[in-house]
Formats: structure tokens, C-alpha cells, sequence
């Protein structure tokens, strides 16, 4: 059995380092995920903030909130995660203030007043948590003839985040 609380730890950590995830909306016919920069605040649990710009077609076809799935994968490939929420699109001032970087301004000419500047908020609810830590060896005992899945049974969860 999973440690829920060790994932969930993982997972925070991983996506504050890695930042990149694919983000779609939940039940939009041919809905397709795009990657996305992920922003969070503190160490773990929060809202998910991402920059986006008004015409694209994720945020407009999100509209004033949406169901939203995002799929992560650190780029060590050692966890892979899919995170169900809410999608909402919320320029607050302050959270702007707060997130604004170098690496988001180059995108935005008209720097934080940008009329294109769409601040979204991802409110996660709940994710699977793959952990892919030991893959190396998991070949190992394949090619040993062994079965390694009773390692990874302890390498997966259903984690709440909400």
C-alpha cells in the first residue's frame, strides 16, 4: 500500500521543479492538452498558476471556470501524475505581483498591464501518482526472470489535494 502522504510530498516537490505540464479541459469534444508552465506557492498544496494569454483557445473555451486534467511527468521520468480540478481564470493583482518573473515577462510586451495576459488558476481536487524510482532495476529482475510489480505496489496512489 501506497504512503499517500509521501507521494503527495513527491508530486508538490517534482512539479515545483519541473514546472511543465500538459493542461486540458474535461469534456470539450476534440479537446486537446497543451503544455503549460505551472507556478505554485510554498512547498505543497495550493492552487496551480499558470500565465496564458486570452486568445488562446484553452483559456476561451474555459470560460469562467471549467473542468480541467493535467498530466505531469518530472523529467527524470521518476513520477508521472494525473491531476483532476478546476480551471479558472483569475488576474488578480497581487498573484501577478507575486509570480511575475523574467521568464514570464518575455512573453508579455506590455509587461504586467498586458492586455493579453490571462492569469489561470488550477484548483486540484485529486491525482494519480506514479513513482518510477527504481525502473533500472525493475529491468533488472525482468531480465532475471523475475517479477518486478510487487515493487510497485507501493509506487501508486490516488492522492487528495483539495
Amino acid at each position: 500500500m501506497a504512503d499517500l502522504a509521501e507521494l503527495e510530498a513527491k508530486f508538490w516537490k517534482a512539479l515545483k521543479s519541473d514546472r511543465t505540464l500538459m493542461l486540458g479541459l474535461t469534456g470539450i469534444e476534440e479537446g486537446h492538452s497543451q503544455p503549460m508552465t505551472a507556478q505554485i506557492e510554498g512547498d505543497e498544496g495550493g492552487p496551480i498558476w499558470i500565465f496564458s494569454a486570452k486568445g488562446v483557445d484553452l483559456v476561451q473555451a474555459a470560460g469562467t471556470g471549467h473542468r480541467a486534467m493535467a498530466h505531469f511527468a518530472s523529467k527524470d521520468h521518476e513520477l508521472f501524475a494525473t491531476i483532476h480540478g478546476r480551471l479558472v481564470p483569475d488576474n488578480d493583482r497581487d498573484t501577478i505581483e507575486r509570480l511575475w518573473n523574467p521568464f514570464v515577462a518575455a512573453w508579455y510586451e506590455g509587461g504586467k498591464d498586458d492586455p493579453k495576459l490571462q492569469l489561470l488558476r488550477f484548483e486540484p481536487e485529486r491525482a494519480q501518482i506514479w513513482l518510477n524510482e527504481h525502473s533500472l532495476f525493475a529491468g533488472i529482475k525482468v531480465m532475471m526472470g523475475r517479477d518486478p510489480k510487487q515493487d510497485y505496489a507501493d509506487k501508486v496512489g490516488e492522492v487528495r489535494l483539495s
